[in-house]
């Protein structure tokens, strides 16, 4: 196994120093999903739903989260975000919620967990508003989809 890159030498967690790194455009775009039953789309669509404009709200909080991943995920730099954006569609094939995010900055490290935070906190955000009308939903799914810039390059 290679060695970790966030252990020092005496085996503690350590942030990375990328400082000697040279600043490149990146982007990651993540998805995930809601299932949910047929009913709470219905809902949704409706817009009787009691906590709500449910979709724009769980997008605010998608895009709120990524700017804030320094602060919830250990090891994470703070990074100046370009761009933080999250879509929900509804899908009636799921049935529930897809859930997209797209992440750019231009700086020495990648935004691939913050793409992945917006996600999450969407979804969590979906489930909290929802929760009071179904209690057979589901999150997953979860995943990087895309990757730009960096020395790694695209993935």
């Amino acid at each position: 196994m290679s060695r970790l890159s966030h252990v020092g030498d005496d085996g503690r967690a350590r942030m990375v120093d990328v400082s000697g790194k040279i600043p490149t455009d990146r982007k990651a775009n993540a998805a995930g999903f809601l299932r949910c039953a047929a009913e709470t789309l219905d809902q949704v669509r409706a817009g009787t739903t009691p906590k709500g404009s449910v979709i724009q709200t769980a997008e605010l909080a998608g895009v709120m989260a990524a700017k804030r991943t320094a602060d919830l995920i250990p090891l994470c730099h703070p990074l100046p975000l370009t761009k933080a954006a999250v879509t929900i569609e509804m899908d009636d094939d799921l049935p529930g919620f897809r859930v997209a995010s797209e992440v750019r900055t231009h700086g020495v490290t990648g935004v691939e967990m913050e793409a992945l935070t917006a996600v999450s906190v969407a979804c969590l955000t979906l489930f909290d508003m929802l929760k009071a009308i179904d209690r057979t939903m589901t999150i997953g799914g979860i995943e990087v989809t895309a990757k730009t810039g960096g020395k790694s390059g695209s993935w």
